[in-house]
């Protein structure tokens, strides 16, 4: 998931580099604007990505539950001709496909809560873009008016020109930061590691699995053989 690391830099790194060099907060509304249809097609591609690889999981563990489908009636019709040689031989493949299973299904479920997160982050990516275009002729309409009341503390007194330039900045700068902290809290929820499932895999690898034999008797019990 370096597409998340990468994102919050991305915004980190515009969102300081214009307030260092912004003199115009409605020319900063649109630079952010800019940067962030720039972020959206990177996390789109990446969204696709991670999408694909969960369908291409999915497709796998399909595909061995219907081996493993395949191999248990093959050996139950070899019993029923009176192979069990043949039969044991079939349940043993069908075994090493179950066991190749467990592996594909945590691998799929990674997958898929992995293309899941990316989605939402897509979309309220999407959604963010969209508020702030919303907002952004009454942003420029805010700053217009800004600099007319400037003009005018400029006649009136240099001091409250200063003062009401600041706090013009200071709310395009809270505005900035609330976005920045929205996209760092997204990077890191999206940064979480499965450590717990890899703890488990890595006392539950290898463990014993029923023998051949034993699955034999079972199917021939059921079979009535």
């Amino acid at each position: 998931m370096g597409i998340l690391q990468r994102f919050g830099d991305i915004m980190r790194s515009n969102i300081n580099a214009i307030l260092d060099r912004c003199e115009d907060p409605a020319k900063m509304v649109d630079q952010m604007l800019l940067d962030l249809r720039e972020d959206l097609a990177e996390v789109k591609t990446e969204t696709a990505g991670v999408m694909a690889d969960a369908r291409g999981a999915k497709r796998r563990l399909d595909e061995c539950d219907e081996t493993i489908a395949r191999y248990g009636k093959a050996a139950r019709a070899a019993l029923t001709a009176g192979n069990e040689t043949d039969a044991r031989e079939l349940l043993a493949k069908k075994q090493q496909y179950e066991q190749t299973r467990e592996s594909l299904a945590t691998a799929y479920e990674l997958a898929e809560a992995n293309a899941t997160k990316m989605r939402q982050l897509h979309d309220k990516l999407v959604s963010d873009i969209g508020g702030l275009e919303a907002r952004r002729s009454a942003i420029k309409a805010k700053v217009a008016a800004a600099k007319a009341q400037e003009h005018v503390n400029a006649v009136t007194s240099g001091g409250d020109r200063a003062r009401s330039s600041m706090e013009a900045f200071d709310r395009m700068e809270a505005k900035a930061d609330r976005m920045l902290d929205a996209a760092e809290a997204k990077a890191t929820l999206n940064e979480a590691a499965s450590s717990a499932d890899e703890l488990a895999d890595k006392y539950l690898k290898g463990a014993d699995s029923p023998s051949v034999d034993d699955e034999l008797a079972r199917l021939k019990a059921e079979m009535g053989l």
